[in-house]
């Protein structure tokens, strides 16, 4: 029976166990390994959850279908099951579940679950070689437009050309700022007279 058990944990991803846990298959999904420079295919391990251990209804609608037993029959057989289970497992003992990992309790009292290694995949790693393309054209989206990625890119260098172009007046502002000062300074020092802006040194000429 725990090979339909296990039908069951396979198709459908989880077997609730009652008083006990249910017990998952988790997917891990593919993972590029550039450097052997293949795609490792997606695994599967199982995971233990011991705060939920209800099975629904379609479990034993299945387990009854297995057995070629009425459901309420199915439902009895499962929780007696369990019953057993959980009995083995409290008494210190070992459940070795084929296929499937190890249940026991710790040191504390409390139920573990110990995972076979993952499961086997029959997915064979992908050759895989990572391509770069420099001049790769593609669509993008920007605001409610759609532009390629070349043209935006002349739109940006287009752009900041004519900001460069049309700023070349701030700096003739600041020149003409500085030049200002100077000559305020220059005044500012030498009085206003005709004689601040003429040659005061003197010139001593032989007779």
């Amino acid at each position: 029976m725990v090979e339909a058990l296990n039908s069951y944990l396979v198709q459908h991803k989880s077997l609730s166990i009652p008083g006990l846990g249910t017990i998952y298959v988790e997917r891990k999904p593919a993972q590029t390994d550039f450097i052997n420079k293949q795609i490792i295919g997606p695994s599967y391990h199982y995971r233990f959850d011991r705060y939920f251990d209800a099975p629904d209804k379609d479990f034993f609608t299945y387990l009854a279908a297995q057995k070629e037993i009425a459901d309420y029959e199915a439902i009895r057989w499962y929780n007696e099951w369990a019953y057993e289970l959980r009995n083995k497992i409290r008494t210190q003992q070992e459940v070795k579940w084929e296929n499937v990992g190890i249940l026991k309790t710790d040191v504390s009292g409390e139920i573990v679950f110990e995972a076979k290694s993952n499961l086997v995949s029959y997915l064979e790693p992908v050759p895989a070689e990572r391509v770069i393309r420099t001049n790769a054209q593609h669509t993008m989206l920007v605001g409610d437009k759609e532009v390629t990625n070349t043209a935006m890119t002349d739109y940006l260098n287009e752009e900041t050309v004519y900001v460069e172009k049309e700023s070349w007046w701030i700096y003739a502002l600041i020149l003409a700022t500085i030049a200002v000062v100077v000559i305020f300074f220059h005044f500012f020092r030498s009085g206003t007279g005709a004689g601040s802006v003429n040659n005061q040194q003197t010139i001593s000429v032989p007779k």
